[in-house]
């Protein structure tokens, strides 16, 4: 079993070549494909960039604790900067739509690669914990141009990583808007062994505890719902209803941890997905409250 799941765990932080075919969903896999699945992990292609920005945008390359790539995308007048961080297996590009409907609402944006997606550096995911450095980076990297009222945008690992970088570093945007962050490392690797229907113990505590020694740090610790008693500034939080990968019980317990001002807008629809295939304009509404509002 711990062998099992030192592959596993392997494959969860380590995307693979771009071209390898990626496992498919779940419940679209065969009795046959879901044992392989099971002893030698899942195959996660590097997440790359298939399009640009088609707003007039600048790269810019910056050193964290990995080299990041960062597409900073200007409006005019515009009434600050908000960050976008993706998601597991995602990429600056997946952010487009909704860095689109932020500068209509009058906002700079700034588009982010985390490590090993796109054009940033490795092919490695802590899943939010090495992450959170990369997000005070762009940050400190926004404030240093003396950039005002910068607003923080991620989904799920990006909020993780959104979370952690305020609890550990202390950093002060002017609000954060997350979307389905999970509530702590085990949790979210037992969601994933109950999307294939397979017992959660004991493999998801070996998978947790392999994929933190191979990453270097205590992955049973990697928890938001935690960090999210030190978060004091205006926070959005957004689930969808349906998702299978997050539960209702860890987005309350998140949500009743933050400590400062605070709003929940669920979903009925959608699942861990992105919400403007099916809610854009109640997104849009949501969102432009929150900004205007603080």
């Amino acid at each position: 079993m711990n062998v099992i799941a030192i592959f596993h765990s392997n494959k969860f932080t380590h995307f693979v070549d771009s071209n390898t075919a990626k496992t498919n969903d779940p419940k679209k896999l065969t009795t046959g494909q879901k044992i392989s699945t099971l002893i030698f992990g899942v195959n996660n292609p590097r997440p790359e960039n298939n399009n640009v920005p088609t707003d007039a945008y600048e790269t810019i390359k910056l050193k964290s604790n990995r080299e990041i790539e960062c597409w900073n995308i200007k409006t005019e007048n515009a009434k600050g900067t908000v960050i976008l961080f993706h998601g597991f297996s995602g990429q600056k590009a997946s952010m487009l739509d909704k860095a689109e409907i932020f500068r209509e609402l009058g906002y700079n944006t700034f588009l982010v690669d985390f490590m090993g997606s796109g054009g940033s550096e490795g092919n490695q995911t802590t899943i939010g914990f090495l992450e959170a450095e990369q997000v005070k980076t762009c940050f400190d990297h926004l404030t240093q141009k003396n950039e005002k009222n910068i607003y923080l945008f991620g989904t799920s690992m990006g909020s993780v990583a959104i979370m952690k970088a305020i609890n550990d570093f202390d950093i002060k945007p002017k609000g954060i808007i997350i979307e389905c962050p999970f509530g702590s490392m085990y949790k979210t690797v037992c969601a994933r062994f109950k999307t294939m229907n397979a017992p959660t113990f004991p493999m998801a505590g070996l998978l947790v505890f392999w994929g933190g020694v191979q990453n270097g740090f205590w992955a049973f610790g990697h928890n938001p719902t935690e960090y999210s008693k030190k978060i004091n500034c205006p926070t959005l939080l957004m689930y969808g209803q349906q998702d299978e990968k997050v539960s209702k019980a860890e987005i309350d317990e998140i949500f009743t941890n933050l400590a400062g001002q605070k709003e929940l807008r669920i979903y009925k629809n959608v699942g861990h997905e992105n919400y403007l295939t099916k809610y854009k304009n109640e997104w849009t509404s949501d969102i432009k409250q929150f900004i205007s509002t603080e």
